[in-house]
């Protein structure tokens, strides 16, 4: 190969990467820039205004979402109503709104899918938001929510702590 086709084809990489770059930094290319895009799409609450804690426990966790100003009553609404409906679907063994966030292949999720009906989702209002309990006496169940709580906390980043 003569030294001018190989820097052609290095100038031509090293523009393609460039283009590369760029396009990830301008379209939000991090994989917590991703969820939290997606995330707007499924919970209607404002994620800048919000917190999620993730808190595991040895029969399970509990999920709380709050406003980060506990005066904020429309985010207070928000966050119940989502919450409220979230449990529902999860007692029917309806993962799609983590799924549609975060990816079918999330951590947990198939084990979460398939043995809802071992799951206990219990709902409850805070003062600054709601939370949901998980229950279950399946050390394979327990094992996968807190995969499930590890991957949200990862892919969510400012907008979620472990709790």
């Amino acid at each position: 190969m003569s030294r001018n086709r190989m820097l052609i084809i290095l100038v031509a990489g090293a523009a393609a990467l460039v283009t590369a770059i760029a396009l990830l930094t301008s379209t939000g290319g991090t994989r917590q820039q991703e969820v939290a895009a997606k995330g707007r799409a499924v919970m209607p609450f404002d994620l800048d205004r919000t917190t999620h804690r993730f808190a595991k426990a040895g029969d399970g966790g509990v999920q709380t979402v709050t406003a980060d100003d506990p005066a904020d009553a429309a985010q207070i609404r928000l966050i119940r109503e989502h919450l409220t409906e979230e449990a529902a679907r999860f007692g029917r063994g309806d993962f799609g709104d983590p799924a549609s966030i975060h990816g079918g292949q999330m951590p947990g999720l198939r084990e979460l899918s398939t043995g809802y009906r071992n799951i206990k989702v219990a709902y409850a209002e805070l003062p600054d938001g709601a939370k949901l309990t998980y229950t279950a006496s399946d050390p394979v169940l327990v094992t996968a929510l807190h995969a499930w709580f590890d991957a949200q906390v990862s892919d969510h980043g400012e907008h979620a702590e472990h709790g």
